[in-house]
């Protein structure tokens, strides 16, 4: 009989009196001690996971998107283009969190919902942090964050920046010698479409070789608004599966709410672009 392996004998560190280890670089501690059931039923630690670590992922996201809006700003494509691949890939991360919610059925849930008490996903401030980032924005949307003053500065804060989008509106016109209604870069309203902005994305469509970089770019925002649709697709199926057509804990209409965020278009001139080539 051979002897167990000891991974000291390879070298492995395997005493951290001292030293910081994985749990301490990971901050596990206060991590995993942070799903703090408010019943007994099973599937209220699955639920309060699934939040979590969506939140989560929508701090890496916020991460990769203030930066690349920063890149695309400086003009440096390719950092910008690795970042919004990320990004996408991470609503892809999202998308799959909600096959593991939809386990959930709505029996298991009802036994902790009133638990939640008028707790929200739709009061998730990184969430509208992100979509603020991406050009949906709406100034009304940010009287859920007034008790919380930093939340609320910072939301505030998003709005006198420009939108990725606008970002990448400044790229089009630079390169293509345009200018366009300043009435486009609304700082604190959703992104209007626009007739010229759809044709300028045009001539780049029109001749890809020609404009590599900015075509490139309409394709990656494509991409991510793609996933991103996705992501609120699913948000929609999951709730009805699982409340039908009751009114969410914030107070929204639930499934009426979110199928109304089915048709907004965050890039509306990149999808009706298609059309017109």
């Amino acid at each position: 009989m051979t002897d167990p392996y000891d991974p000291s004998g390879d070298g492995a560190k395997m005493s951290f009196a001292k030293d910081m280890s994985y749990a301490d670089y990971l901050a596990l501690d206060p991590i995993l001690g942070a799903q703090n059931r408010r019943s007994n039923a099973h599937d209220e630690m699955l639920f309060i996971i699934q939040h979590q670590t969506s939140e989560l992922w929508m701090r890496l996201a916020l991460h990769e998107l203030s930066t690349a809006r920063e890149e695309l700003a400086q003009g440096n494509f390719p950092p910008a283009f690795k970042m919004l691949t990320r990004v996408a890939r991470i609503f892809e991360q999202l998308n799959s969190a909600w096959d593991v919610l939809r386990t959930m059925t709505p029996s298991e849930y009802t036994e902790f919902r009133a638990e939640l008490g008028q707790s929200s996903g739709f009061q998730s401030h990184q969430y509208r942090l992100i979509e603020f980032i991406l050009g949906n924005r709406n100034r009304a949307m940010m009287k859920i964050h007034e008790h919380r003053p930093e939340l609320h500065h910072m939301l505030s804060q998003e709005l006198e920046t420009k939108s990725l989008y606008h970002v990448a509106l400044d790229n089009l016109a630079a390169e293509l010698g345009a200018r366009f209604d300043p009435e486009i870069y609304r700082m604190d309203q959703p992104h209007a479409p626009s007739d010229a902005v759809r044709d300028a994305w045009a001539v780049i469509y029109e001749a890809p070789k020609d404009y590599w970089s900015l075509y490139e770019l309409a394709e990656k925002l494509v991409d991510l608004e793609d996933y991103f649709r996705r992501w609120r697709f699913n948000h929609v199926t999951t709730v009805e599966r699982v409340i039908g057509f009751k009114r969410g804990t914030g107070g929204t209409s639930g499934v009426k709410y979110l199928r109304r965020m089915l048709e907004v278009e965050l890039f509306p001139e990149l999808w009706h672009v298609r059309g017109q080539l």
